[in-house]
């Protein structure tokens, strides 16, 4: 459907008809028109400047009717397909486009001028001027049209070339709408929401002038008001309004929260008086686009105007529904209170009761005047007219008693002064007047209650919701807050002459937060009432106002406003931004809004704050804040959280202090304002705080001016503690008056005087009245005070003064060394006795020295502990060089040592010499004199025992080469670190009997690691060089040398079978235990030969122990088992044998006694058996006795299986057990010890009773004490295998 140009002829197609319907809105009548096709219409368009209708049919044919001459004119074919859009231009020209995606160009007979074949299917055309350069007549020569929804293609048919296509990015969507404005820009709207204005210019086509998503899902069309210069998109549920001055701007948003189903097309007056849009669900709204801005609010209630004759009232706080009130006209002002809402025009005004979710009419009042302003509470209404307010009751309460309280006019008549503003809170009607009073009129006495009196007059007056404060604003747009408790009055900071109006903050726990605004912006202002400097007004910030906002209600930061739709909408404050989520903002966000909360007095979300930071400084700030506000709790659960335990108790004592000045004044010397602090102890009950602040801080002349107000008896102590500072500071003058001053006469403050005393003292000689300050120090007890005199004057180069005052007080170390200043020897060397300091001892000696006057020199240069003197003087002067050696070898002194070493030298005694040379580190004289005097061992000996470097040991090893000393040569060799050469001259030098050259080499081998060398070593030792094998012994040494333990182990055993068949039994036993040993520290395998050698030797040497103490059995039983190995023992086979006989005899081992006799028998032993035992031994033999009581069995410690005691083989587990150090027998679990040294086993009571006559252990002849023996309670470690 289309309207003509005059907006009287309604063109109307319908689906699947071929004929178009004409309404005339003048007649209300419908004319059918045939068109003379056959197919169904498909579009049509009036012509912008004729009465012509163009119309495109589903098959691309085009009809042009002219109305006033009714001629139709068909032409066939202009498209190919359906046409689908088409516009005229102002130039009697028609555009179309069809599904044939052609764009065609035609006159207004029809006639085609221009075809152009485009991309994409065409729609929404326009013809539009370009915007060019040289700005031509405004020929509509350019057609505008979109493609397939996604591009916008400009096609100028006078330049049919050159056409523009402008595409768009993806994430917009595809193109909803798009409209023409101002000199050639184009605004587009998108489907996924975004809103984008272009150029068209020919050097700013394309580019984006500005882009908003300014719907979240869908936009669905936009408009624009030429007449309002506006445009608005409408999509979701809202309507978005944009200024085309300030497109950044937004200017309206309107929200149909009903319109679930979303919003569809949107349309604009061309007055722009009506916006109207049409919903997806089939309903229009039509909205007004000039609304006036009508509001007010009581509590936390709000009443606004929502269309002309409707007012909507709405508790959105509280969660009420809004109630729509209709008004019978459209008011100038509105007023709610808590029960009634009001509204009225002229000197008229119309109450109304305001139910739950119902409004009832309750009356309609007249006034004197013009009402210009009017204010509602629960029972009263207060109208301003005139210059007068008419204070009534709502709702009349009948007769009687309550007439006089039903209405009064104010001012009263004797009053000439002019009201121009007025509040009322739920108590008092509260008014302004032009000679600037501010009275309160208590509504419940029906009186006057209270009044002040300001310079100006006053504008506007605000009042918080309980009445306790009010801002006023006076003629010169200053603004002040005012409580009527105090009459204080507190002027705002920064307040702008602008300011429209202010509101106070309702939510309860932010009483003194309030705020002003005017047009563009919202200031927050803080009264805080209660703090260290008393009550003041801060300025919190700013937050911009949205463009034509005005402000009803402050709720805990959120402000809400009404807007020119007839809607409210909610602005947050911007110094409430800590009421928004916390999470993921970055530390500095977080400290400006912890100083946005610190303002405004909101502890607890500082706190969190706080929490949320976590660093000192943050917590230091909240508490420095509450101890400003005088909010002793959270200040103290501050200083705790910080551990600032100091804090915590200071505050903790003064909870109890109930006067507010003094309590401030100790908070404000917290924050070391120590003015305000004095000021605020001077107002309090405890002034004498003001004097106790002032002297913890040293500032002393304050606190002598207090003192002479609130304290004389105080001043003498303060003028000590100042004079005390003033002579730190070298203010000696005003030090010894202040002095002077604090000398009270009073034997009470005998200690304070005393100080005052010697600071005169002090002073009197710093100022220069040396006498009266010395005789000061000398009547003076104190020792102190006669040193720092002595002190003073000894700077002063009074010498002789304050030697008197050291010596006085018993300083004689100064006293002696300011004598020494003066010359004064006879002094010092009085004084010396009690002298201790080195220096002075020194100087006293040199003294003597040079007199001659050698002794007293000495003692005075011991004293001194100048040994070097001392020995000079010894042996230079008083001839005593024994004194002199004492004194070098007590003292190790260097120097002492070469002069001793001198004094030897020119006595001939070299020896002596190079001792002390070399005690001198002249190590190089040394040598030198050693090789001239033939000295060379001397100097070798005592080089050895001394720290000395390498260098000095090869001097002395050539010297020896060269003297072909070859055991010295190789020791010092050795000792610089040349192995190779040291081994040389070992292995050439000639043997002795304790063979300590091999020794030494041995040694050589061990520290060089050398393989070289350790075969050469080897193949002397073997006798390879000089064909004479040496003893086993050293290589045995060598291998231990060079820790290789197998190697060793391998030839201990060797030795000790040598030893063995030498007869070397103990020998033999000592190699191998010491083998042993050492393998085992090492946690090497024992060799089993190794181990059965050392049992077999060891029993043999316990035979002796027992038969020496008369034990025979045990004797009898290791010689037994010594004889069954009689193999080992070749030297001795005989002799064994016979004692193994005798024993066995003795301790009643017949048959064993027989077995050995028997073998003794042999052909090869008996000749050689000892006549004392042979012919026994024979009778033995010849007349056997075999009788024998069986050996006592033991548990084995490995499997308990029991076996005789002597058995070292277990034949049940098949282990070698341990045997006992002491019995020889195997060992027990439960009686088990280990010797302290050697650490083989013992059987616990065996081993104790052999100490009882021994004193030293069988194994290792180490001594051990039987207090020392442990019983081993846990013996498995001891049980694991050592041996191979």
């Amino acid at each position: 459907m289309d309207w003509d140009q005059d907006g009287d002829t309604l063109a109307i197609i319908a689906d699947k008809s071929s004929s178009i319907y004409l309404w005339d809105a003048n007649t209300n009548k419908t004319i059918q028109m045939d068109t003379g096709m056959r197919e169904p219409m498909s579009f049509l368009r009036w012509s912008k400047t004729e009465a012509i209708l163009a119309a495109g049919t589903a098959k691309g044919n085009l009809l042009i009717y002219n109305r006033q001459t009714s001629r139709k004119i068909p032409i066939l074919g202009k498209h190919t397909k359906r046409i689908t859009c088409g516009c005229w231009s102002s130039g009697k020209l028609i555009a179309l486009g069809g599904e044939d995606r052609l764009i065609t160009i035609s006159n207004h007979e029809g006639d085609t001028i221009r075809v152009a074949t485009v991309k994409g299917e065409p729609s929404d055309m326009q013809f539009i001027v370009m915007k060019t350069d040289d700005r031509p007549s405004g020929s509509e020569t350019t057609v505008s049209v979109v493609l397939g929804k996604k591009i916008l293609y400009l096609f100028n048919f006078k330049d049919p070339d050159n056409p523009i296509e402008l595409q768009f990015q993806q994430h917009y969507g595809s193109i909803v709408s798009y409209k023409w404005y101002g000199d050639g820009y184009i605004m587009i709207g998108f489907s996924l929401g975004f809103f984008v204005v272009i150029s068209t210019h020919i050097r700013e086509i394309g580019h984006e002038i500005l882009q908003a998503c300014n719907h979240k899902d869908i936009l669905t069309s936009i408009a624009i008001s030429p007449s309002l210069n506006k445009a608005a998109s409408c999509g979701d549920n809202c309507i978005k309004i944009h200024d085309l001055s300030d497109l950044n701007e937004m200017y309206a948003i309107i929200n149909l929260e009903d319109e679930n189903k979303g919003l569809d097309q949107l349309s604009w007056t061309d007055d722009g008086q009506l916006l109207a849009v049409s919903t997806k669900r089939g309903s229009l709204h039509v909205f007004l686009t000039k609304l006036p801005i009508l509001g007010d609010s009581c509590s936390t209630r709000i009443a606004y105007l929502t269309s002309l004759l409707e007012v909507t009232v709405a508790n959105h706080i509280e969660r009420e529904i809004p109630i729509t009130v209709s008004v019978e006209v459209e008011p100038s002002f509105v007023a709610v209170g808590h029960y009634h809402l009001a509204v009225g025009m002229n000197n008229r005004a119309w109450f109304y009761a305001l139910g739950e979710n119902s409004v009832k009419k309750l009356k309609d009042m007249e006034y004197l005047g013009t009402v210009t302003n009017m204010c509602l509470n629960s029972d009263y209404a207060a109208a301003l007219f005139e210059g007068k307010v008419q204070l009534h009751m709502i709702e009349s309460e009948g007769m009687g008693a309550q007439e006089e309280r039903e209405t009064r006019l104010f001012p009263d008549n004797d009053d000439k002064s002019k009201i121009l503003c007025h509040a009322l809170s739920s108590d008092f009607l509260i008014y302004g007047t032009d000679g600037g009073v501010i009275q309160y009129f208590y509504i419940e006495d029906w009186q006057y209650v209270n009044d002040y009196r300001h310079p100006v007059s006053v504008r506007k007056i605000f009042p918080d919701p309980n009445g306790s404060r009010l801002v006023f604003i006076d003629e010169k747009s200053d603004g002040f807050v005012y409580c009527p408790v105090n009459d204080g009055v507190y002027e705002i900071p920064n307040f702008q002459p602008t300011i429209k109006g202010i509101l106070w903050e309702n939510w309860p726990l932010d009483k003194g937060v309030f705020v002003a605004y005017d047009d563009d912006k919202i200031y927050t202002y803080v009264f805080h009432k209660d703090t260290i400097q008393g009550s003041k007004v801060i300025l919190a910030g700013g937050t911009k106002v949205p463009y034509s906002h005005k402000p009803l209600l402050l709720y805990n930061g959120e402000l809400t406003c009404q807007t020119q739709s007839g809607k409210t909408n909610t602005v947050a404050l911007s110094t409430h931004s800590f009421l928004s989520i916390l999470k993921g903002l970055g530390p500095n966000d977080m400290k400006q809004m912890l100083t946005q909360t610190l303002m405004l007095k909101r502890f607890p979300e500082a706190w969190e704050l706080c929490k949320l930071l976590n660093n000192q400084s943050s917590w230091t700030e909240l508490a420095r804040a509450c101890l400003h506000h005088m909010e002793l709790e959270f200040a103290i659960r501050v200083y705790r959280t910080i551990r600032n335990v100091g804090m915590v108790m200071s505050l903790e004592q003064m909870k109890g202090i109930e006067d507010h000045n003094l309590l401030a004044g100790h908070l404000a010397m917290f924050t070391n304002d120590f003015n305000l602090a004095q000021d605020l102890y001077l107002a309090s009950s405890c002034p004498s705080a003001a004097l106790e602040m002032r002297r913890d801080l040293q500032h002393w002349d304050n606190a002598l001016q207090l003192a002479k107000r609130l304290a004389p008896d105080e001043i003498p102590f303060i003028s000590k503690e100042y004079a005390v500072q003033l002579e730190f500071t070298g203010d000696y003058v005003n030090a010894l008056a202040h002095y002077e001053k604090g000398i009270t006469g009073n034997s009470k403050f005998q200690e304070h005087d005393e100080a005052c005393l010697a600071g005169v003292a002090q002073m009197s000689i710093r100022m220069g009245d040396i006498r009266r300050g010395v005789n000061q120090a000398i009547k003076h007890p104190s020792r102190v005070l006669k040193r720092d005199c002595g002190a003073i004057l000894e700077s002063m180069k009074q010498f002789s003064e304050a030697a008197q005052l050291y010596e006085k007080g018993q300083y004689y170390d100064k006293a002696a060394s300011v004598y020494i200043r003066c010359k004064n020897w006879a002094k010092v060397g009085e004084l010396l006795p009690h002298v201790f300091s080195p220096k002075i001892h020194l100087q006293y000696a040199k003294a003597k020295e040079a007199d001659g006057r050698y002794k007293e020199a000495v003692l005075a240069y011991e004293n001194a502990k100048q040994w070097d003197n001392v020995i000079r003087l010894y042996l230079d002067h008083l001839n005593n060089p024994e004194k002199a050696v004492t004194i070098v070898r007590e003292t190790q002194s260097l120097d002492g040592a070469k002069m001793v070493a001198r004094f030897f030298l020119q006595l001939g005694d070299y020896g002596s010499a190079i001792q002390f040379l070399v005690m001198s580190k002249c190590n190089n004289e040394a040598f030198s004199l050693a090789q001239q005097h033939n000295k060379m061992e001397i100097y070798a000996d005592i080089i050895s025992s001394e720290n000395t470097t390498n260098e000095d040991y090869q001097s002395i090893a050539l010297y020896f080469e060269g003297e072909k000393k070859h055991f010295q040569a190789g020791k010092f060799f050795l000792l610089c670190g040349q192995y190779a050469r040291a081994l040389k001259h070992f292995l050439k030098s000639p043997n002795t009997d304790d063979n300590m050259a091999i020794e030494m080499a041995i040694e050589t081998v061990g520290q060089a690691k050398d393989e070289a060398l350790t075969n050469q070593l080897i193949d002397y030792l073997m006798g390879e060089s000089d064909g004479i094998p040496k003893d086993a012994k050293y290589l045995f040494r060598l291998y231990m040398a060079l820790k290789q333990y197998r190697e060793a182990a391998r030839t201990a055993i060797i030795i000790a079978r040598e030893e063995q068949c030498a007869g070397n039994y103990r020998n033999a036993h000592d190699v191998l235990f010491s083998m042993y040993s050492e393998l085992k520290t090492q946690k090497i395998k024992i060799p089993s030969e190794m181990a059965t050698n050392l049992m077999i030797l060891h029993s043999y040497i316990l035979v002796k122990i027992h038969v020496k103490h008369d034990d025979h059995l045990k004797g009898a039983r290791m010689l037994i088992r010594v004889a069954n190995n009689i193999s080992k023992f070749p030297s001795h086979i005989v002799p064994i044998l016979t004692s193994t006989v005798i024993e066995c005899h003795r301790a009643g081992l017949k048959k064993s006694a027989f077995g050995f006799a028997a073998m003794l028998m042999r052909p090869e032993y008996r000749n050689k058996i000892d006549l004392r035992y042979k012919k026994k031994i024979e009778a033995m033999v010849r007349r056997p006795d075999t009788s024998e009581a069986e050996e006592p069995t033991t548990p084995c410690p490995y499997c308990e299986f029991l076996l005789p005691e002597c058995e070292l083989l277990c034949p049940g587990c098949k282990n070698n057990l341990p045997y006992c150090i002491a019995t020889g027998r195997h060992m027990v679990k439960g009686d088990w010890t280990m010797c302290p040294h050697c650490d083989f086993p013992a059987l616990f009571s065996e081993f104790r009773s052999l100490l009882q006559n021994e004193s030293t252990c069988p194994m290792c002849s180490e001594k051990v004490n039987v207090a020392s023996l442990m019983k081993t309670v846990d013996c498995t470690p001891y049980l694991k295998l050592e041996v191979e």
